[in-house]
This record gives structure tokens, sequence and C-alpha cells, in this order.
């Protein structure tokens, strides 16, 4: 028992891991690629994107490849690109390694539940519990960063702490309805218990795709998100 719960838990924390790279190096980055704050803002936000435009087609590999191949395949290929990201020669070379690595994770996700249901069928919730508190220590190790470390550099870059903000809420309020560790559609659940989760991840599809859209459109036109504050002023 002990050993498939350690695999999900190491598993679990290869979700977020590779993202979490990002942030603190962003002094570094700035620098040695002159990236715009519109080129930082999509690059933070390109595998949040992905991890809902890749879920699908993850979905189908898992249903033609077993989930166990979709998973090691999954970690696979986030590990090499994320690699390669750290050795990227140029701009184009750094977006590419994220998108792979994106799309890497992107397919892990679904794979993990029918991991779970494989490797604990008698344990489903805690092997599904097991591999979300790896997820959430990732993305609370992140929030932990995020103040005391990322705040002040993105500062000291010239970008906007209200702007940062902005995104940083809409990914957090993102990650609260996407699959498959949505906390808000676990809620549901626990209030409708015979509502099953694929009915409830269809209806929250529409939600997931305007906040998308929405995220695409603040980091392209960061003006839209300063507007107001500027008028008070």
């Amino acid at each position: 028992m002990l050993r498939p719960l350690a695999l999900l838990w190491l598993a679990g924390i290869c979700l977020r891991i590779t993202v979490l790279a990002i942030p603190p190096v962003i002094p570094q980055i700035h620098d040695s690629f002159a990236l715009s704050q519109a080129a930082i803002g999509a690059l933070t936000s390109l595998p949040v994107l992905l991890f809902s435009f890749a879920a699908i087609p993850g979905s189908l590999l898992v249903s033609r490849l077993g989930p166990v191949a979709v998973l090691l395949g999954g970690i696979f290929l986030t590990g090499i690109a994320g690699a390669l990201r750290g050795g990227a020669p140029d701009a184009s070379a750094l977006f590419i390694t994220t998108f792979l690595m994106g799309v890497g994770i992107a397919i892990m996700q679904p794979a993990l539940p029918a991991v779970v249901r494989d490797w604990v069928p008698r344990k489903i919730a805690l092997g599904t519990a097991t591999y979300a508190n790896a997820l959430l220590v990732g993305e609370a190790i992140s929030a932990s960063l995020t103040i005391p470390v990322v705040l002040p550099v993105m500062t000291a870059l010239g970008f906007d702490p209200i702007w940062f903000g902005v995104i940083i809420v809409m990914t957090v309020e993102l990650g609260l309805i996407h699959p498959p560790v949505g906390m808000n559609v676990f809620v549901i659940k626990s209030v409708i218990k015979d509502l099953s989760f694929a009915t409830i991840f269809k209806g929250v599809i529409p939600f997931i795709l305007t906040d998308l859209i929405r995220l695409v459109i603040l980091i392209a036109f960061p003006i839209l998100a300063l507007w107001l504050p500027s008028q008070m002023q």
C-alpha cells in the first residue's frame, strides 16, 4: 500500500514542480531574452492554458494507451522539456520547450485518476488525496514565495504589481474549477451526491474557456486591468 501511495505523491509533485521553476529566475530570463511584460506574462501562463487545451487529447491517449503509459510519457516529456528549457538559446526555444513541458503536464493530469483506480482500487479516496496533497504542496510553495521573492522581482523589472496581482488571482480562480483537482468541483459533488464528476466538469467547461480568454486578453492588453486603478489616484 505504501509503495503505490508514494509513487502517486511523487507523480503529483511532478504536476507543478517545473512550472514553479520560472518565477525565481524571471530576472535572468528578462535580462537574457529581453522579453516584454506581455511576453513574460505569456510565458508564465502558457502551461496553465495547455492544462485545459491538452487535457482532452490526454484523456484520449489514456483510453488508447493506458493510464500508466500516458503518465510515464508525461513525466518523461515534462522532465526532458524542462531540462531543455534551462539551456534554451533564444526566446523561441524557450517558448517551444515551455509548450512541450505544459503538454507533458496536461496529459499527466487525466491519467492520474485512472492510475489511482488501478493501483489502489479499494482506497480511491486516499489515492486521490495523496496526489492532490503533492499538487497542493507545490502550489503552497509557490504562494509562499510570491510576496517575499517574486513580487519584489516583478516590481523591480517594471511590471505593475496591480496587474501582476490580477493575473495571480485569475490563475488561482481557474485552478479551483480546473480538472483534475478543481476544489470547487469536489464541493459541488459533496452537496449533490448523485451528480457525476463528468457532468460537473462538462458544466464548468464554458467558465474555463471564458477565464482563459480573459487571461489572454489581460496579458496582451495590461491597460484593461490598470485603467480603473489609474482613475482612482
